[in-house]
């Protein structure tokens, strides 16, 4: 069955069935508490979420309305969980939604933390979300897939490095230093060549290459070569630190936190997802990334920034059977930002454009997902801390986003 038909099967029954049967057992309902129904309705959390019964000792408060009333959370975009448990008490068709009848029902803070920890370590919106993507995509094909990543600023301290590793650093920088001066207070070998002069080479002067180290490590994107996906996965930091990147009107942003990884596919709907530490380089998550997206949809294109550009990423990419389209990064190599502007240039007065450039333009998509995450969607309310339970909250606000561009595909 086509796409947007199964789509438009689903929101037919909603429509159709579920809200006027919602309006009469729970009164009017508003745009916000319709937006709640379609988020619970398309992420069918019941499939996933763990329920116990019948084992000794005092039996857990129910997991699935608790799921169900963070998930509203991410869709209202509330900052915490005291807003939550506060709209819950004095909103009667929110509070049925989620699954308790009355406001004695309702858990308290400590309990909504519990579940909301036990959430974070068993992944479940991560789950869910990938049941979701793989149910909603399986035997269709996907055009685009574009790549992006975008800062998320959490309130936590940044870790240190250690402080052996900063100790073994000074030392090695200090008998290095000893041995440079060493060095220097040598005479030159018989027959060598004179040490050049550090600084700026003069004009007309041919520096020698360096020689390569032979102790040095190869790239993480090297490694990710022969590593598994769950190699890759344990390879990337993933601990809150400071991160710098250079915003679209060219000023340097820092901030403190961690840094979201998504691949998403036309539509606006987010496939893939991945957070990694602030300080870790866009280009270090896409090829683990790539690896999720492939194993979850079929896509034919990977559309990515110039900091993407490397060529461990572009084999990657064609050894999952995708066309890379990547902006060209001119790094430092000598007037290659000038050729760039040139032909492009040359292309505008020609009216010509590249298929490859118009492909390109799709990766706008990334833009705006990152924008409604961050503005509807709760990526700006970090309240918890560590990399599971911020990772647990912004899964919640992708969950909810999904639902959301995918019921609008149809409507």
């Amino acid at each position: 069955m086509p796409l947007l038909e199964c789509l438009a099967r689903t929101w037919g029954h909603i429509h159709r069935n579920l809200f006027p049967w919602l309006t009469e057992e729970l009164g009017p309902l508003s745009e916000a508490h319709k937006q709640v129904v379609v988020a619970i309705e398309v992420a069918d959390l019941e499939g996933v979420v763990q329920t116990w019964s019948g084992e000794p000792g005092r039996p857990p408060r129910d997991r699935v309305a608790l799921a169900r009333a963070f998930l509203a959370k991410a869709v209202l975009d509330l900052p915490t969980t005291v807003m939550l448990i506060d709209r819950l008490e004095v909103d009667r068709p929110l509070r049925r939604l989620c699954g308790w009848e009355t406001v004695k029902q309702i858990p308290g803070e400590s309990t909504f933390s519990r579940a909301f920890a036990e959430f974070a370590a068993s992944g479940l919106p991560v789950r869910v979300h990938e049941a979701l993507v793989r149910r909603t995509y399986q035997g269709r094909l996907v055009g685009h897939i574009a790549r992006d990543a975008t800062a998320i600023e959490a309130r936590e301290k940044p870790v240190r490095i250690a402080a052996s590793s900063s100790a073994q650093a000074s030392t090695r920088a200090r008998a290095s230093t000893r041995a440079r001066a060493s060095t220097r207070a040598q005479p030159p070998a018989e027959g060598a060549a004179p040490k050049r002069k550090r600084g700026r080479p003069k004009k007309g002067e041919v520096v020698a290459p360096k020689e390569a180290s032979t102790s040095a490590q190869p790239s993480r994107l090297a490694r990710q070569a022969s590593m598994s996906l769950p190699q890759m996965l344990a390879d990337l930091p993933t601990h809150c630190a400071v991160g710098a990147k250079r915003n679209a009107k060219g000023h340097t942003v820092r901030w403190i936190g961690y840094k979201l990884h998504l691949d998403i596919a036309d539509g606006d709907i987010p496939i893939s997802a991945i957070l990694t530490s602030a300080s870790v380089h866009d280009s270090q998550a896409a090829i683990p990334l790539a690896t999720i997206t492939a194993k979850r949809v079929t896509n034919l294109y990977d559309l990515m920034d110039a900091a993407y550009d490397a060529a461990e990423i572009t084999a990657g990419s064609i050894a999952l059977g995708h066309v890379p389209i990547i902006d060209t990064n001119p790094r430092n190599t000598a007037g290659l930002k000038q050729a760039i502007a040139t032909e492009a240039q040359a292309q505008r007065s020609a009216g010509y454009t590249l298929a490859e450039d118009r492909r390109y333009n799709q990766r706008s998509s990334c833009e705006r997902v990152n924008g409604s995450i961050k503005d509807n969607y709760g990526a700006r309310h970090i309240r918890v801390r560590g990399h599971a339970k911020v990772f647990c909250h912004l899964m919640f606000g992708i969950l909810a986003l999904t639902a959301h561009q995918l019921m609008r595909m149809v409507t």
